[in-house]
């Protein structure tokens, strides 16, 4: 099962691991790429436990007394390792969004370059999937989910269009979607239907909504001086991340004092997000957009 390089590897795991003793969580085991390497650093005493809510991911599970895998969504973190016994925790990896196994799986229906039945799901045992978003979800919902999760500008246009043309055929494919706007033209073809599936695949798998929980969840049980390192892709996750790592909050402004300071959940490793440089992104295009940013826990 492929499985690409995991991105900026070296970086990420060398922010993570300050203790070989330690317990560590890895939220997108994945290829389990991290895993391995973060299993590398630590000693026989260390401990990782890793995540993910694709039943394909778990056959890269690995052969180590020291490793835990867990088939779940991250948003269920604090619970899963208490079930372990686990409470508190010495730093947790998360390199989000879609593997580069379910892009590649064409009859996941992630991609915009295959035809396959209107699918997404990263969890394929949920009910919700992309087919009930297109055929199922109100006009006025479809725009919202354009709107806030694709940034379309023209949302509202796009989700009539799709409400009048369901209503004497159900829209079941990838296929379908796409030639339901195919007057766009050629040369903005490409952005415009990421958009349109990255939209669509964030509510399909609530993504935001359980990286926002995954994250409160990690501050609870990080030790102090424990790290958090996080790896985006768009700017939706990464404007959430980096609020949170700022001030421990999603939207709003945090109390200050009469001096005009507030108390920090986080100090930052670097001040700015840590991109890839042009050789990952040549042996791995999806590395392009990749932003890292590294906590500590105050």
């Amino acid at each position: 099962m492929s499985y690409h390089n995991p991105v900026l590897l070296k970086k990420s795991v060398d922010d993570l691991v300050t203790n070989p003793d330690g317990i560590y969580v890895d939220v997108t085991f994945g290829g389990g790429g991290h895993s391995r390497e973060i299993l590398k650093r630590l000693s026989d005493k260390g401990k990782l436990f890793s995540f993910d809510q694709d039943l394909d991911a778990l056959e890269n599970t690995i052969r180590d007394d020291r490793f835990t895998l867990i088939n779940q969504n991250f948003r269920f973190l604090e619970n899963s390792l208490l079930m372990y016994g686990i409470s508190a925790v010495d730093g947790i990896l998360a390199d989000l969004g879609v593997s580069s196994h379910q892009f590649d799986a064409a009859e996941r229906g992630f991609s915009t370059r295959s035809n396959a039945p209107l699918d997404m799901r990263m969890n394929v045992m949920q009910g919700l999937d992309a087919r009930k978003v297109i055929n199922d979800y109100e006009e006025e919902h479809l725009a919202d989910i354009f709107y806030h999760y694709g940034e379309l500008r023209e949302a509202r246009k796009l989700a009539r269009e799709i409400v009048h043309h369901r209503k004497t055929k159900a829209i079941e494919t990838t296929e379908d979607l796409k030639k339901l706007f195919s007057y766009i033209p050629p040369h903005k073809q490409n952005k415009f239907f990421a958009q349109v599936f990255q939209a669509v695949r964030i509510e399909v798998n609530q993504e935001l909504e359980a990286l926002k929980e995954m994250l409160l969840q990690s501050y609870k049980i990080l030790k102090p001086g424990g790290r958090l390192v996080v790896i985006s892709y768009h700017s939706l996750e990464d404007r959430l991340v980096k609020r949170f790592l700022k001030n421990g909050m999603f939207e709003g402004e945090p109390k200050r004092d009469i001096y005009g300071n507030y108390d920090k959940a986080f100090e930052l490793l670097q001040t700015k997000a840590t991109v890839p440089h042009e050789a990952e992104i040549e042996e791995n295009s999806r590395a392009r957009s990749a932003k890292l940013r590294t906590g500590i826990k105050l």
